[in-house]
């Protein structure tokens, strides 16, 4: 099974950027998308429910803003939108689909980058997605929860890991949730693969940073234990940008 995430930064800029025509060559089960910034209304056409796929969104209240979306070659079981808090559901942070005793989720974690107050969302967020996260392990399914974590783990995982020691996405706080994330029985697919440095999903846009390669890794793939040995292949595709995020592909023996 392939699975690819990407936060688009704009579902129909990354339209315009050809992301659909590399999409149908990637024969990819499943495709999780984040930051849609688009309206159920907006995304009617034949376009944004690309030939062989179901497509499902989950889109936020406010206008232009965040939601996500997953496509599958499959028709799931069961779609879930949101995880029950009226708060996090409004801005479209969560959509799962649901195959057999396997869940795909598409996340969009909070950033706060923009400010404490955005900050202190993004702690609220994870302060109480971190129970739902164990009910999910109580339940024994199989999950991949695909998405923006906004949140460099390790210091391998950021080129400029000294000087954004006190910035969002790499606060200590963060990085301890997600210590203690990855202490219980969720696993960092990429990592199973690939412990190299300078892997990177995200670039800023300002100065030379895509050039120089001056990113952060903070697009995942985090899968249940129980899928840990089904880890087979991974790839960051940096040959085309289709956004200020690079799609994560991950391959299951599935």
């Amino acid at each position: 099974m392939r699975v690819i995430t990407l936060n688009v930064n704009g579902i129909r800029a990354a339209e315009r950027k050809g992301f659909f025509s590399w999409m149908g060559l990637q024969n990819a089960d499943v495709i999780c998308l984040q930051e849609i910034k688009a309206q159920l209304h907006q995304l009617d056409s034949d376009t944004f429910c690309p030939p062989g796929y179901h497509c499902f969104y989950h889109d936020a209240e406010k206008k232009g803003y965040s939601g996500v979306a997953i496509y599958t070659k499959a028709v799931p079981d069961k779609v879930i939108n949101g995880i029950g808090l009226t708060d996090i559901d409004s801005e479209g942070r969560f959509i799962e689909a649901q195959f057999g005793n396997l869940s795909i989720i598409s996340l969009y974690l909070p950033s706060g980058s923009s400010g404490e107050e955005r900050q202190a969302f993004k702690f609220s967020f994870m302060e109480r997605f971190m129970p739902y996260l164990e009910s999910c392990l109580a339940s024994h399914r199989e999950y991949i929860i695909c998405g923006d974590w906004n949140i460099a783990h390790k210091e391998i995982d950021l080129k400029n890991w000294r000087g954004n020691k006190k910035n969002s996405g790499f606060l200590p706080e963060e990085r301890a949730w997600l210590d203690q994330l990855f202490s219980s029985d969720w696993v960092d697919a990429f990592r199973v693969i690939n412990q190299e440095c300078d892997q990177y999903t995200w670039w800023s846009n300002r100065g030379q940073a895509w050039a120089k390669n001056v990113g952060w890794r903070i697009d995942y793939q985090i899968v249940s234990a129980n899928l840990k040995d089904k880890v087979t292949a991974t790839s960051i595709y940096k040959d085309e940008r289709f956004s200020d995020h690079a799609p994560l592909i991950m391959d299951y023996d599935l």
